[in-house]
């Protein structure tokens, strides 16, 4: 299936137009093979009102070349490349997002091998100022969205799992529903993480924007629609779990002890900015990092108390069950 039969696939009829401009951010490393595509989805946007902000982690292939190309095959556009800090994925995006030389505005992150919907932009715009209407101008606002997972050669093989319980702060402390590849974020939102800076130490960006920004308090907006083509090869740096394969992938990180690490990652960086938080927040985030002082009981209690929770039951019955068996 080609990507015009797949962009029409998804179409609906068009709501009005959404006003901003939205600075796209986009990390690379080695993407030459997908990067193209990519790009061309960008000009594809019913949202023409973008720039594109650029962070190449020291890739050894074309896609430097693609870039420099693509930038001045459209001289028109506001187009920006940096070097990226070369510490992984998460230091890359977090280094991009605290640029200097960016203002703060609305910015929406993308992955390099993805393919965006047309509306992939306007429609984030359009649910974020939704989200932010009737409340104080700078109430920050995080949007994600379900994506349809298609394979490397862009034929579908399904969509990502809904979200059945609402984006929250007790979610966001084991587990991460705001994929990276469909984050957009408003200016306050926007500086509001730029507050909490480049170097802090998380496994992965998109968790941590979930997970701080709804310590702040900030409006989370989950979109049912797929508003990105995610593609899955084996390159992807975690992929869907939606796959036979993806599920055992997950069981081994928490076997391997991979998971809890992830967890006390984000609790550190969370104390290191508990400025940030809300003091209800605060409370849960400490209350959780306080089950590794607990024997195995007191540690399923510290998991209760603290409100953490999976999107499912019977998945967050596992987290109670890995904190009595100390994989959390």
């Amino acid at each position: 299936m080609n990507m015009q039969t797949l962009f029409d696939a998804s179409a609906k009829t068009p709501l009005a137009k959404a006003s901003a401009h939205v600075m796209i951010l986009l990390c690379t490393h080695n993407g030459a093979a997908f990067l193209q595509e990519q790009l061309a989805s960008f000009l594809a946007q019913d949202h023409d009102d973008w720039s594109l902000w650029v962070s190449d982690d020291h890739s050894h292939d074309d896609t430097v070349t693609i870039l420099e190309r693509f930038r001045d095959d459209h001289p028109e556009r506001n187009i920006h490349l940096f070097q990226g800090p070369g510490r992984g994925l998460a230091a890359n995006y977090l280094s991009l997002l605290c640029q200097s030389a960016m203002p703060v505005g609305y910015v929406a992150m993308s992955d390099q091998d993805d393919i965006w919907l047309p509306d992939r932009l306007s429609r984030a715009v359009r649910e974020i100022q939704k989200a932010a209407r009737g409340s104080a101008e700078d109430k920050p606002v995080l949007y994600g969205s379900r994506t349809r997972l298609v394979d490397a050669g862009l034929t579908p093989i399904g969509t990502s799992r809904p979200v059945t319980r609402a984006p929250s702060f007790g979610n966001a402390l084991v587990q991460n529903v705001m994929a990276g590849n469909t984050l957009a974020m408003n200016p306050a939102a926007m500086a509001l993480a730029r507050n909490a800076g480049a170097d802090t130490q998380v496994p992965y960006h998109d968790w941590w924007l979930y997970l701080l920004l709804s310590g702040a308090d900030a409006r989370l907006v989950f979109d049912d629609r797929p508003s990105v083509l995610y593609r899955q090869h084996n390159s992807n740096s975690l992929g869907t779990n939606r796959s036979f394969k993806g599920k055992l992938r997950r069981l081994r990180m928490v076997r391997n002890a991979e998971y809890r690490d992830w967890i006390n990652q984000n609790l550190a960086a969370l104390t290191q900015h508990e400025n940030l938080l809300t003091e209800r927040h605060r409370h849960q985030a400490t209350t959780l990092a306080d089950r590794n002082l607990q024997g195995r009981l007191g540690a399923v209690r510290r998991v209760w108390q603290s409100g953490a929770h999976r999107q499912g039951r019977l998945q967050s019955l596992f987290i109670f069950w890995a904190a009595l068996t100390r994989l959390i």
